[in-house]
């Protein structure tokens, strides 16, 4: 079965897969380049690397709206609990679950997290998920880490990457971790949303075909592609 996923800039994804949708790090209604708004947004789930604003974004409203299952690490679920959310999946480091749609790991991303309140928002992740059309990697923000090496042990389909710097790995850094990871495709993620964080993509996807065997996707907030 195809699998849909379509970018809404930044870090945040929608995922259609197994006639489910899957929402990824919604931050939408205060993101400069997202293409929806809030309300327009169905979902079935949830998943939330880590607690910063740009990327918890508009969850609360979301899972408040729709009844989606949000996953994501203990410490975010129970302040979204809090928050009245009232339909949690909780999970660290390391762990993975079955869900309907495929199979969700949870993954180390060298990060921070705090919540909005300033709370604490427990250890920041990255998600490989299992899907019927292959492995998908959303390394969320991170800087590089050797341990990729054994993400990409898995096999990927595809592998979504932060490239601009500063806060996550930059252009250099995420080629060293196309190379550790060696999936099929890789897209640059968390780039051009503010000037701190803008990058020629297309220079890069250009390096990502001439030094790997990857081949690079590039979409603008609001692309669609599949998978299967």
């Amino acid at each position: 079965m195809r699998v849909t996923l379509t970018w809404f800039g930044h870090g945040g994804w929608a995922i259609e897969a197994e006639g489910h949708k899957i929402v990824l790090d919604p931050f939408l209604s205060e993101s400069p380049v997202a293409p929806v708004e809030v309300d327009k947004v169905e979902a079935d789930f949830v998943l939330v690397s880590h607690g910063h604003s740009d990327h918890l974004g508009d969850a609360v409203a979301i899972a408040r709206r729709t009844g989606a299952c949000v996953i994501a690490n203990f410490e975010i679920c129970q302040w979204l609990g809090r928050q009245g959310v009232e339909n949690t999946h909780p999970m660290n480091l390391g762990g993975a679950v079955e869900q309907p749609f495929g199979r969700v790991k949870m993954t180390l991303a060298h990060h921070s997290s705090s919540l909005p309140d300033g709370s604490d928002g427990g250890n920041p992740c990255g998600f490989l998920l299992g899907l019927s059309a292959g492995n998908v990697y959303f390394a969320c923000d991170t800087g590089l880490f050797l341990d990729m090496r054994l993400i990409g042990s898995s096999g990927l389909a595809l592998a979504a990457l932060p490239i601009g710097d500063n806060f996550t790995m930059g252009p250099d850094d995420a080629l060293e971790a196309v190379k550790l990871l060696k999936p099929e495709r890789v897209v640059p993620v968390h780039v051009n949303t503010w000037p701190l964080i803008a990058q020629d993509v297309a220079t890069w996807a250009e390096r990502v075909r001439t030094e790997t065997s990857a081949q690079p996707v590039l979409l603008e907030p609001g692309g669609s592609f599949q998978l299967g």
